[in-house]
């Protein structure tokens, strides 16, 4: 390979870059108790900040207050995250502000509810 096609090439993501598309993706398999919906494309994830440590921070609400798993959820997400490589702490805060409404939703998620 000479230096001009060596230059051409992409650069690859950051390693922070990567751990946050894996913690996305990780999220991306935690799905709402209530609705047959990922939390991240339902929108209950208000916040992710993934540290170069591998430190997670990740800000949530669930669709209602009154949710019956509104105690046992977050340990449930934090547990996911922290199996993604590279991952070393993960704190999850439940926050009910914003309120979640259906316009938090992503394309995808809406359209698979139908709401399209």
């Amino acid at each position: 390979m000479s230096v001009l096609d060596w230059l051409k090439q992409p650069e690859a993501p950051p390693a922070e870059a990567r751990l946050e598309a894996a913690v996305v993706a990780a999220l991306r398999t935690v799905f709402d108790p209530e609705i047959p919906v990922n939390i991240y494309d339902l929108g209950l994830v208000y916040a992710l900040d993934v540290g170069a440590d591998g430190q997670v921070r990740i800000r949530m609400t669930l669709t209602a207050p009154a949710c019956p798993v509104a105690q046992t959820f977050p340990a449930k997400v934090a547990e996911v995250v922290r199996q993604v490589e590279g991952v070393t702490e993960v704190a999850v805060d439940l926050v009910w502000e914003p309120r979640w409404t259906r316009e938090m939703m992503s394309e995808a998620a809406r359209l698979q509810l139908g709401l399209l």
